[in-house]
């Protein structure tokens, strides 16, 4: 969470008409336009820890007296707004691009968006620039974080021959839990994958050129969810950049245990991965929606 430098105003009844709406306006955490403001009260309704409160039906929206500590800059006090009469310092009206009504898509396009949604696991042997990957991950950016936290961060792993490096070490731990006894259902997970390596078939990275890797602080509340969100955006968004992307779930499991693959991945002290993806261009395309399981409902 930022730092806001909130000068409270006065309390209205030390103030009178146009010195209360003045001081009201011009406050550091958030400006109200008062030509532009219906003092409808949207703002303070909308403000999802209730930071905005009006004092009568003809004031303008102030904050209350834990905004400065308590707000989490999530911006929907000014993306709400009808007439753009509210500013906050982490953000303004103009700042914030308008949603285009047209673009938004209507329940059988967002019905065929996601179930045209597949993982790809075939690349072609083609490196992506480095900024359409970072194009991706700035539209990832924006997925929902707990009380807008963003601890999401993104280690590229772009070097082809580093992604093989990594699979290699990930064959390493795979290998280890066939050798342990212990391990007899991660025997029975593995078996396939570890032969398929042995035979010179890539099931582990597939032989996408790049990873992305999420990373937060260990004790980061909500990161496992964050970053499973913000991945699940990066997914969804490759195809619109030509591109196909699939979860790394071994490297994200062997991260946890495996330590020449943790020292590979060079995460800063004290983060953890909380997910990766492989990411290319496909090499194929599909052309059809396949079914799934129908929906397991229950209602209370």
């Amino acid at each position: 969470m930022g730092e806001f430098e909130l000068q409270m105003p006065h309390k209205r009844n030390s103030l009178s008409g146009d010195d209360y709406r003045k001081d009201y306006s011009t406050m550091s955490l958030f400006t109200v336009d008062e030509t532009k403001c219906k003092h409808d009260g949207i703002c303070a309704d909308i403000c999802p820890r209730g930071l905005i409160e009006m004092k009568d039906d003809d004031s303008l929206p102030v904050p209350t007296s834990v905004a400065e500590e308590m707000c989490s800059r999530c911006g929907h006090c000014v993306a709400v707004c009808p007439h753009g009469a509210l500013s906050h310092t982490a953000m303004t009206p103009g700042q914030c691009p308008p949603v285009r009504r047209e673009w938004l898509l209507d329940q059988e396009r967002v019905e065929h968006f996601l179930r045209s949604r597949r993982s790809i696991r075939n690349y072609k042997n083609k490196k992506v620039d480095r900024d359409l990957l970072t194009k991706l991950i700035d539209i990832a950016r924006f997925g929902p974080t707990g009380g807008n936290s963003q601890p999401v961060q993104w280690r590229v792993i772009y070097d082809t021959e580093e992604v093989q490096r990594l699979s290699e070490m990930i064959f390493a731990w795979l290998s280890q839990c066939m050798n342990d006894p212990e391990q007899e259902n991660l025997i029975k997970k593995f078996s396939h994958t570890v032969a398929a390596w042995e035979r010179g078939e890539d099931r582990i990275s597939r032989g996408a050129p790049h990873l992305i890797v999420t990373h937060a602080p260990k004790d980061s509340p909500g990161a496992l969810s964050a970053c499973t969100i913000a991945l699940t955006y990066l997914e969804l968004a490759s195809p619109s950049l030509g591109l196909g992307a699939c979860w790394s779930g071994f490297l994200h499991e062997a991260s946890k245990v495996w330590a020449p693959l943790q020292k590979a991945l060079s995460l800063p002290e004290e983060h953890e991965c909380f997910g990766a993806m492989m990411i290319g261009y496909p090499k194929y395309a599909y052309q059809r929606l396949p079914l799934r399981d129908e929906p397991m409902i229950s209602w209370q």
